[in-house]
């Protein structure tokens, strides 16, 4: 049964990377059009000489970014399939719809929105190329601690859920997660490298049209994921039933 839902995740994850691929390509490819335009303006101003372009940039946000996103896309629908299947049965008694769901909107807030809030998306010519390596550890960190919270928090509402009840045992794991993560953001250092003349509308399209392929990716999975497995335990539910043998 795992190896089938992996296999249906996996599909899921290519049907949500195709919804999120056509979001960035209508969304968010003019945004780093608009970035890359801005970043050769700055380097013609100072006297520098172009870059080469190794790969087109119709390439670029044509095959690349369809390739790039679709693989992503697959890995993490597989993935969402197997946490699914740990999950399922074991932390409520939701149902599979439900349990997608939940799934779907906790790993996009622990995965994406948490440490988006901190470290957000910066299109091209934003960012220093000598820090890279030091913010995509900053990034990381705070990507664990966020993932971690959000797994403590959901032990400690299972431990609260028989003395406090289901609601409030949420809300003390959900205030318990809040505090860990403000923390987390107090302690790690702030990036700022955004050039004093790139425009702040442009910053804040794309940084939105980032966060929307995230949610469009999230939503799809947690939806259609969800549909397809209550139909596949519906279906065995069926088989088992007819492969019993009569009373008589």
């Amino acid at each position: 049964m795992v190896g089938s839902l992996l296999l249906r995740g996996m599909l899921v994850g290519i049907v949500a990377g195709l919804l999120a691929f056509g979001f960035a390509k209508i969304y968010g490819e003019p945004q780093v059009d608009r970035a890359i335009a801005f970043e050769e303006q700055t380097a013609q101003a100072a006297g520098e000489a172009p870059e080469p372009e190794l790969v087109s940039r119709p390439t670029q946000a044509g095959f690349g970014l369809l390739t790039g996103v679709l693989v992503y896309a697959a890995s993490i629908g597989g993935l969402f399939s197997l946490v699914f299947a740990y999950t399922y049965g074991r932390i409520s008694s939701l149902g599979p719809r439900a349990t997608s769901a939940v799934l779907a909107l906790a790993a996009f807030v622990s995965i994406v929105l948490v440490p988006d809030l901190k470290y957000p998306a910066n299109p091209p010519s934003v960012g220093n190329p000598d820090t890279i390596g030091s913010r995509t550890v900053l990034f990381f960190i705070m990507l664990v601690i966020s993932i971690a919270a959000l797994t403590a928090a959901v032990g400690l509402s299972r431990r609260l859920w028989a003395q406090y009840g289901p609601w409030n045992a949420t809300i003390i794991a959900g205030a318990a997660f809040i505090a860990v993560i403000t923390v987390a953001m107090y302690v790690l250092p702030t990036i700022n490298e955004v050039p004093e003349k790139f425009s702040a509308d442009l910053l804040w399209r794309f940084r939105v049209a980032s966060l929307g392929i995230h949610m469009v990716l999230w939503t799809t999975i947690g939806l259609v994921f969800g549909a397809i497995a209550e139909r596949s335990f519906a279906d065995q539910g069926s088989r088992s039933a007819s492969s019993r043998p009569a009373l008589r």
